[in-house]
């Protein structure tokens, strides 16, 4: 049997830091870590159990023996820690923990870098130090970067399904790997015009069919694709083609898997203990214990770790609300009020802006992002007051409000105008993206082609891009998901790639050809995302057409090249429409979604409009254009 020597990682200073809270590089000591000690190269395995009986570390190393493998604790810290000699990278490895109620958990390790490839769940051994980036130029430019002025337009992919390999019965899963997608992903991106990618399913998690918002490792990229290096360098290569990465990240809940974080050391320990506050029912998973200082400090880590050590740009924080309200997914008696009788979870308010301080201070010129579904108040709002300190927060409400609008037949959207209208009432109460996000096009929801109204003299194409239009003229930051821009037929399924043959077919190949079209205009006009926070941006033409079902508005920058926007959201054509300008002079017509090279009907014309002192809507000048149906136009001047 091997003799295994103990070697303190974990010292004083780090144990008093993480007891307080505040040891936010924690992972640099917690979970696996190849070292030397006394000339023999191993492994040191430290893990947080402070109610287990005791802890051995088991795996291929010692042949999963628990004798093997005992552990010592660290004094009152509750963290235990052994040296293992001859440990190498890549060995698998478990916690075996003996509760106080005589209970024997085999755990993966919270803070592993990586995991087995599911079904699997062991810990696996990884060194990721010595990767070599080669990015150092953009992450040079990160920091000097302000997010509200730049130009931030956003693929949202699902790494398991934007393509496969040929699926093979030695290969079930077809997944390109983390070095075969990052030329994949990052080569279309490039050529489309998007300026950030943001990936879900990142995080190690163990089933598939919660594209990966039930998390079990927070600090290891899913083996599904592959190692950690491989996953570096997808982000690296991204960089190097002047893509940003954005991750989807979860602090909200956890699964009750029992390998995971549950009951982790025999008692709720990273979980609220009373199920009111510690379960979400409706989705089956456990909450973290915002309260608990060595919670707060696992989970500011994990953060941290992304953004530091992979060089990524950004986090999305899922699912915020159900961390804000006592009662998000409760009946009546059903959850704890706060300590003053109310819904918030005052605590979770606490964590996430320590969460928000932190990152900023560890990760200068990355911005954290905010899935938030309610008007709670100041979500972008600075962290040292009474904001919770995120950068960005996603426009759900525009969502909603847009898209209830287009499922309608357009013989009725004229009853429901202030759909499109209502978000610029307040659109400067936060930073907002503009997101068109997967869970809108999946569970029967449809896809965002098949949500347009379809039967005779109805165009759900057209409809599309007149809505496309909208959205990139509209304030904010853009998000869509993949597929969506070659107007994807199908829902979306985790279990297969994106339908690339429909560009084979003329409608999908325009749609796409003018959402690249229309990206080019938002890299090259500042109008459309220089001021999106400022209402010095944006000035309605004409709100109120709401009998014609047209909306007009234009957007300005600090420079000029300003541009104008009009959209029909009928198919109703409109002759010698008159469209109210800000001012006097010539405007161009830059694009029109009904040029035949998009899917429609007219032939591509760049032709120059003097405005005239013709008052329409609510500007004194106006030029007249003739507007098909279902048409967005887009003008400079």
């Amino acid at each position: 049997m091997k003799q295994y020597q103990d070697v303190t990682m974990t010292g004083q200073v780090d144990q008093y830091l993480f007891g307080i809270g505040q040891h936010f590089e924690v992972y640099e000591r917690f979970g696996a870590h190849l070292t030397e000690k006394d000339g023999m190269e191993g492994v040191c395995f430290s893990v947080w159990a402070p109610a287990a009986k005791s802890v051995s570390v088991v795996g291929t190393f010692n042949g999963w023996r628990e004798a093997a493998g005992c552990m010592e604790r660290l004094g009152a810290s509750g963290i235990y820690e052994l040296f293992v000699p001859g440990a190498i990278e890549g060995d698998l490895y478990k916690y075996c923990i003996h509760t106080r109620t005589g209970e024997v958990l085999y755990k993966a390790d919270p803070y592993a870098f990586e995991s087995e490839v599911r079904p699997g769940n062991a810990s696996r051994v990884a060194g990721i130090e010595d990767y070599r980036w080669r990015d150092q130029e953009w992450m040079t430019r990160r920091e000097k970067k302000d997010y509200r002025t730049e130009p931030i337009n956003i693929l949202e992919v699902h790494p398991g399904s934007f393509q496969k390999r040929p699926i093979t019965e030695a290969d079930p899963d077809g997944f390109l790997n983390y070095k075969q997608l990052a030329h994949a992903l990052g080569d279309y991106a490039e050529e489309m015009g998007y300026t950030h990618v943001e990936l879900l399913g990142i995080l190690e998690y163990p089933f598939d069919g919660s594209w990966g918002y039930q998390v079990t490792g927070y600090f290891a990229p899913t083996s599904r694709y592959g190692n950690p290096k491989d996953f570096m360098y997808l982000v690296d290569y991204l960089h190097r083609k002047g893509i940003g990465v954005y991750l989807d990240w979860v602090p909200a809940h956890f699964p009750k898997d029992a390998h995971g974080l549950a009951c982790f050391d025999g008692t709720p320990l990273y979980e609220y203990e009373d199920p009111r506050k510690g379960e979400h029912r409706e989705w089956g998973t456990k909450v973290f214990d915002y309260g608990k200082k060595e919670v707060r400090n696992f989970l500011c880590a994990s953060a941290v770790f992304w953004l530091k050590e992979y060089h990524l740009d950004g986090l999305r924080v899922d699912a915020v609300s159900s961390m804000l309200y006592l009662d998000y997914g409760r009946g009546p008696g059903e959850w704890i009020p706060n300590i003053y009788g109310g819904n918030q979870n005052l605590e979770a308010v606490e964590f996430l802006q320590l969460l928000n301080r932190t990152t900023r201070k560890f990760a200068p010129g990355t911005v954290m992002i905010a899935e938030e579904s309610t008007s709670w108040p100041g979500v972008t709002g600075e962290p040292e007051g009474q904001g919770l300190g995120f950068h960005m927060k996603w426009n759900m409400g525009w969502m909603n409000d847009t898209l209830a609008y287009m499922e309608k037949d357009p013989i009725y959207r004229s009853y429901h105008h202030d759909h499109l209208t209502f978000g610029m009432v307040y659109a400067y109460t936060e930073h907002f993206i503009q997101a068109l996000s997967h869970d809108e096009v999946v569970y029967g929801k449809h896809s965002l082609l098949g949500k347009m109204p379809a039967g005779e003299g109805l165009d759900p194409f057209g409809d599309l891009r007149a809505y496309y239009g909208f959205y990139i003229g509209h304030p904010g930051k853009k998000l869509l998901f993949m597929g969506q821009e070659f107007a994807q037929e199908r829902e979306w399924s985790e279990n297969r790639e994106l339908d690339w043959f429909l560009l084979s077919e003329p409608k999908h190949l325009g749609m796409q050809r003018y959402m690249h079209s229309l990206y080019e205009i938002y890299r090259e006009y500042p109008a459309l995302y220089e001021l999106d926070y400022e209402p010095g941006g944006f000035q309605w033409m004409d709100p109120d057409d709401a009998e014609e079902s047209i909306v007009s508005f234009a957007r300005f920058g600090r420079n000029g090249k300003n541009l104008l926007f009009v959209i029909n959201f009928t198919p109703v054509e409109r002759k010698e429409y008159r469209l109210g300008t800000p001012c006097g002079g010539s405007y161009e017509l830059l694009l029109d979604s009904s040029w035949k090279k998009f899917g429609g009907t007219r032939e591509e014309l760049h032709k120059i409009y003097e405005a005239e002192n013709i008052p329409s809507g609510q500007r004194e000048t106006s030029f007249s254009y003739d507007l098909s149906g279902y048409e967005a136009a887009i003008f400079s001047f």
